[in-house]
């Protein structure tokens, strides 16, 4: 394995406990001090108020063309909900947990039932508005209403817009942008569940599918899309729209934060567990948490033991030049959501001083904590969406990994004033048989 620096002992233990597919947890020695507002990779707060602004633009259409949203105007989001039984019966069972915990429930945002509404609607409404722009038909003082007619349904069939997923990051593009009026296609890996393919193909979006996996799906759309100059392939693995759709979530929590009457500051810290796939959601949510809260946010990603491609990007400095099966593992998973086997170089880039860590959770624990959701939650989610219980099982337990990053950032005086929030990523749109 060829890595840009010298692996550093406890690195190469990660690498050991990964390859036998052991519940690993990764600390981020390049974790940097991090000012509110502040600059990473070129990158700055500007970057999330345009992507939100986009968003508030769109609303009247969104209203309009979805009515699920309509009570809202238009607004994409979901709930911020105490989980304080989640917690009781986590600590009857050892966990020690303190401060107040949280559920996110991105499993409910409308129209794509999963985290990837923000970053796949995103990408798809600046895509739609870039071509309305240059064709004289939409300026940004406009109704976006107008946006819900025949006469730019009909300008907008005549382009493509393309995405290789494995199924929740599908139904966000294909969903928006076959109701926009764009030909959608979506190339699907073997991962993908069939109710997402048949919930897809039901809205007329064009699915392809593939029995390689999420990284074979990828490659055929990005190279279908190369062979026809109107249509724009959604890159997973590179895309900064994406990203930037995701780290809108931080301005929504924030809101809702204050609203319940909760502080984040360094008496009061904030700890998010973000299931991870390639990387683009919870890397984008990760920046958008630092521009708010800087230092007192801690910000962990969560993998399954089969598919830890961003942990093993991290830890040993290739980013996306090195996969899961490199070291032996199948990239297989319960949690299709998750199985990927090559993070975003560009997300490793961005994470490098900014996240905190990440952890591996076995495709067997899954199922519990599935049921732990749906018993006190109650919330109905798909296993990928339940991974970051892991995370908050383990972070007050003691003499582990996690006791050494609290110690080492004089988090144990504060950890009874701390907030949890585990990152629900997708499972709205689940068919009652499944």
């Amino acid at each position: 394995m060829r890595t840009e620096r010298s692996l550093r002992k406890n690195e190469m233990d990660v690498i050991d406990s990964l390859k036998e597919r052991k519940e690993t947890v990764w600390l981020n020695p390049d974790l940097r001090h991090f000012e509110p507002r502040g600059e990473i990779c070129g990158y700055k707060f500007v970057h999330v108020k345009a992507a939100q602004n986009r968003f508030m633009r769109f609303m009247p259409y969104i209203a309009s063309a979805f009515p699920e949203t309509a009570a809202r105007k238009g607004v994409i989001e979901s709930g911020l909900i105490p989980i304080p039984a989640v917690k009781e019966q986590m600590n009857k069972e050892g966990a020690g947990i303190k401060g107040r915990v949280f559920l996110k429930d991105d499993a409910r945002l409308p129209i794509a039932g999963s985290v990837k509404a923000r970053g796949g609607i995103h990408e798809v409404l600046k895509i739609a508005e870039t071509l309305a722009q240059k064709a004289g038909m939409l300026w940004p003082t406009d109704n976006y209403a107008k946006v819900d007619s025949d006469e730019f349904r009909a300008f907008y069939s005549q382009y493509t817009i393309q995405v290789g997923s494995t199924g929740n990051l599908g139904i966000s593009i294909g969903r928006m942008a076959a109701k926009l009026g764009f030909k959608a296609v979506v190339h699907m890996s073997r991962d993908a569940k069939s109710w997402k393919k048949d919930l897809l193909r039901s809205e007329g979006v064009i699915v392809r599918e593939y029995e390689g996996d999420y990284g074979q799906a990828v490659e055929n759309g990005r190279r279908e899309s190369l062979s026809d100059e109107k249509s724009f392939f959604i890159d997973d693995e590179n895309s900064e729209d994406l990203f930037f759709g995701y780290s809108t979530a931080a301005l929504r929590v924030q809101v809702q934060l204050r609203k319940a009457g909760i502080a984040v500051d360094s008496a009061h810290p904030l700890f998010l567990y973000l299931p991870c796939g390639v990387g683009g959601a919870p890397g984008g949510i990760t920046f958008g948490f630092k521009e708010l809260f800087g230092d007192n946010v801690h910000c962990f990603f969560a993998e399954p033991c089969e598919a830890p491609c961003f942990l093993l990007g991290m830890a040993t400095g290739e980013h996306d030049r090195i996969c899961v099966q490199d070291i032996g593992l199948t990239g297989r998973t319960i949690a299709d959501g998750l199985a990927v086997g090559r993070p975003s170089g560009f997300v490793c880039g961005m994470m490098e001083h900014l996240v905190s860590g990440a952890f591996t959770v076995s495709d067997e624990k899954l199922p519990g904590y599935r049921k732990l959701l749906a018993d006190f939650g109650p919330v109905r989610v798909e296993p990928s969406a339940c991974a970051g219980l892991k995370g908050l099982s383990e972070i007050c337990r003691g003499g582990n990994e996690w006791e050494q990053y609290i110690k080492e950032h004089d988090l144990s005086g504060h950890m009874d004033q701390a907030v949890h929030i585990v990152w629900a990523t997708g499972g709205g749109l689940l068919p009652e048989d499944q």
